[in-house]
């Protein structure tokens, strides 16, 4: 009889934990997501991921971006009409309506599948939408950074408002037409180039015919690869020096800076503006690596002109007079971004962008004031990596290393001369442990086997 009970009482727990499993992996939203994607033959979580680039599934109440664009899926005008077409909802409900937004989105982006004539065995393989996804973004020049910053959150995966994504590898069919942004004469090394429209900024030769004494911070009210988009139409009339990514913290110039972006009204012609991927009311967006790449870009700005490391001359669109604008808003964290403008190493590398795409930090050893090495691990493909970022001497080749050492394997090291970084050192250890460390001027690291399975 004790026997029964105890039996009983296990299936009632493990009852009640099945329960709450199928309750935290469903939500309306996640429902949502499910249902759209299979009306629309679309793949789910390829669905869930352009919504998370674009909004991290946040819709806003109903309020547009900045390029114009409503709800989770960031449904432009013209899109949105589209939309309206294909599903038989108002345009009113598919701007404020998580559910129909979705839904709208999932069509829009199967007429592009359509249209680019994906029969029904191409539409159940994920690597095979990269171009409707592109053409989703709605412009051709924008489209690769668009498509690429989908399947990057596809690579990296996410959880956020009762959707869950799992890391998958998908190496997209980018096709023979793909042409990344190339670094090109920027004014900041490591940024990438793409020019904003000429209709959206007043060409100029400073500093000489007007000093620059202001950096502005901006938050874009929409996507990376939108912003830039938008900045490339002429009917923008708005546009920003540089533009920066929240999960890497990659930049890219679209004003050279002897030209006069239009960001900020009156104090255009005296500043450099600098645009950042997300949304005032979510914090999710200003990533550890943003703050640092444009602490970097900051810190470099005001050492070639001359300006003053200070609030008083590194400033929120807010806090500029005449304008209406409330971003960076109440989550940027000031005390830490100046913190890096002030006392960070103002390298234009980021681990995350020597490692590549989906690699996070999981443990870090400062070398002195010399550098920091890195140890970053991607939980799409099981690789760790370790980088080692100089501090000092940037742009200057000096003694720096990187290595990595998978427990029962040989160590490999990146050693040598180098202006930036060290590295990366990548490595899979499944169900093993690591030991890692490098070496910046005279200070070195090796860490212990760890970080084991």
């Amino acid at each position: 009889m004790k026997l029964r009970i105890l039996l009983l009482a296990g299936l009632l727990v493990m009852s009640g934990q099945q329960a709450a499993t199928a309750s935290a992996e469903s939500s309306p939203l996640a429902d949502a997501f499910d249902k759209a994607a299979s009306g629309y033959d679309v793949p789910r979580d390829l669905l869930a991921a352009l919504a998370y680039a674009e909004t991290h599934l946040d819709g806003h109440r109903g309020e547009p971006s900045a390029s114009g664009g409503y709800g989770l899926m960031h449904l432009v005008p013209k899109a949105l009409e589209e939309a309206a077409k294909l599903t038989s909802t108002p345009a009113d409900q598919l701007r404020t309506d998580d559910a129909a937004n979705v839904l709208g989105g999932a069509a829009v982006l199967r007429a592009k599948a359509d249209a680019l004539g994906m029969d029904a065995s191409a539409r159940k393989d994920p690597a095979r939408w990269y171009a409707a996804i592109g053409a989703y973004g709605g412009g051709k020049s924008t489209a690769n950074i668009y498509a690429d910053a989908v399947y990057e959150a596809l690579s990296s995966g996410f959880e956020a408002k009762g959707v869950r994504v799992k890391p998958q590898a998908v190496q997209p069919e980018r096709g023979e037409d793909y042409t990344p942004f190339a670094a090109a004469a920027v004014d900041y090394p490591g940024a990438l180039w793409s020019a904003a429209s000429t209709s959206n900024y007043t060409a100029a030769n400073r500093p000489s015919s007007a000093a620059i004494n202001k950096i502005v911070i901006h938050v874009a009210q929409g996507s990376y690869a939108g912003t830039i988009s938008w900045f490339k139409n002429p009917a923008a009339k708005v546009s920003s020096h540089y533009v920066v990514r929240s999960s890497d913290g990659q930049i890219t110039q679209m004003v050279r800076e002897k030209d006069i972006a239009w960001h900020v009204k009156g104090a255009n012609t005296n500043s450099v503006g600098i645009e950042h991927e997300g949304y005032i009311s979510d914090a999710s967006w200003f990533t550890d690596q943003m703050y640092r790449a444009s602490a970097a870009l900051t810190r470099n700005i005001a050492d070639r002109h001359g300006i003053p490391k200070t609030r008083a001359n590194i400033v929120g669109h807010v806090e500029v007079p005449g304008n209406d604008h409330t971003d960076p808003g109440p989550n940027w964290d000031w005390n830490k971004y100046m913190s890096y403008v002030t006392g960070g190493s103002g390298n234009p590398h980021t681990p995350e962008s020597v490692c590549g795409s989906g690699y996070k930090i999981i443990d870090s050893q400062a070398l002195g004031s010399a550098g920091t090495v890195y140890l970053l691990y991607n939980p799409a493909n099981g690789n760790n990596c370790v980088v080692t970022i100089k501090h000092t001497s940037l742009g200057t080749a000096t003694a720096t290393s990187a290595f990595l050492e998978v427990q029962g394997s040989p160590r490999t090291t990146d050693s040598g001369n180098f202006s930036y970084y060290a590295g990366p050192v990548r490595a899979a250890a499944p169900d093993k442990c690591v030991k890692w460390g490098g070496s910046a001027g005279s200070s070195t690291y090796t860490s212990p086997f760890e970080h084991c399975g």
